[in-house]
């Protein structure tokens, strides 16, 4: 999907074990029009631009992860945490700037 004119992009931070979480469940954004493979390449040292269908796939996405037992089966884990603070951080930003 190209973005028009009006499309809003929020530029988010991932880092650390937010970003690792993340980058271990990027198979499941196949469908997203390459946003699979701009998380595999995105390094967190500047801010990564996103457009609302782009939150809506990664809030999903996390969903997804946060609710498989057989990826963290240990819901006290810092992987658990860290991708569930990441969920917590996009999803805000989303209700902040496309829910009014």
């Amino acid at each position: 999907m190209k973005p028009g004119k009006r499309d809003k992009k929020i530029n988010i931070l991932i880092q650390g074990k937010e970003l690792s979480e993340l980058k271990r469940h990027a198979e499941l954004m196949v469908e997203a029009f390459g946003l699979d493979r701009r998380i595999e390449n995105y390094q967190g040292k500047r801010p990564v631009g996103l457009y609302r269908w782009d939150l809506d796939c990664l809030i999903d996405v996390i969903d997804i992860a946060l609710d498989d037992p057989d990826e963290y089966a240990d819901k006290g884990s810092l992987e658990y945490k860290a991708l569930s603070d990441l969920h917590d951080r996009l999803k805000k930003e989303y209700q902040r700037n496309f829910e009014q």
